[in-house]
């Protein structure tokens, strides 16, 4: 089979990513993952795409089989995994179009299948510090680089979904000092530790969250819509971050399970 060392996850609205790419077909203990996944060449490195949402948008935030696609990846090769996803805006600095590298995360998701270990072997994998520190420095550094309004950290507020937030729901999570609100990074980042892939968030403002003061409702047109139009800037962010990724991990995301099992 075909193996990649570096793995993209498409967000809403970035649906295609290689060219002259070759289609995987990848078989899991949990199902199909959202689409086939295509392998292509970036830079001399070998790269795995795979849509989030299925290549028509046909998985909703609650039903991404998370646990297939990451299973998925790392069963081609994968080590590193770069995620990016549309998001809304809690802040008024954190402006539409802006790019968010998140440091952290709060998982207001329910009933979500969140974990490879359901028994008999018991595993308490870390979460302290979610995002892979290696690949956060280098993705802020390509893309200031590139002119690219790059908040270098960022908490996000991963909601159940698919409704956005009421005003009330919105005002408290900006209340609480969060900048980033998204549906799709949990269980996605808990996941790929449990994995102990790497795993790197960028966040790409679509939009003002209706708690933000004197701002309209969000839709769905609205974030499809900036998406698009900064569709060619995230390309060539990633475009300069997957050549610059070392050979070897300097991070401990690789170790991940040391000491996560009960008994162990």
């Amino acid at each position: 089979m075909t193996e990649a060392r570096i793995g993209v996850v498409g967000g809403s609205g970035f649906y295609a990513f290689l060219e002259d790419a070759e289609e995987v077909k990848v078989e899991t203990p949990y199902g199909d993952p959202s689409a086939p996944i295509v392998i292509g060449d970036v830079g001399g490195t070998s790269v795995a795409f795979l849509p989030r949402h299925g290549r028509r948008h046909e998985y909703p935030p609650h039903q991404v089989p998370y646990r297939a696609n990451l299973w998925a990846m790392r069963s081609l090769g994968v080590q590193r995994v770069i995620a990016p996803a549309a998001a809304g805006s809690l802040q008024p600095h954190v402006r539409r179009g802006d790019f968010v590298v998140c440091d952290q995360l709060v998982d207001r998701t329910s009933g979500r299948t969140a974990t490879f270990y359901d028994g008999p072997e018991t595993t308490h994998v870390s979460l302290a510090d979610p995002y892979c520190p290696e690949l956060r420095a280098l993705a802020v550094e390509r893309g200031t680089s590139l002119g690219i309004t790059m908040h270098e950290r960022g908490t996000v507020v991963v909601i159940e979904g698919p409704r956005f937030s009421t005003r009330a729901e919105s005002r408290w999570y900006a209340n609480a000092g969060w900048e980033v609100i998204n549906m799709t990074q949990y269980p996605e980042a808990a996941l790929a530790r449990e994995l102990e892939l790497c795993y790197c968030n960028v966040s790409l403002i679509t939009d003002y969250d209706v708690g933000v003061e004197g701002v309209p409702p969000v839709s769905v047109e609205e974030v499809v819509k900036v998406f698009a139009e900064n569709n060619e800037r995230l390309r060539d962010l990633l475009n300069a971050i997957v050549p610059a990724i070392p050979a070897e991990r300097g991070c401990s995301c690789g170790t991940a399970l040391r000491g996560a099992v009960v008994g162990h």
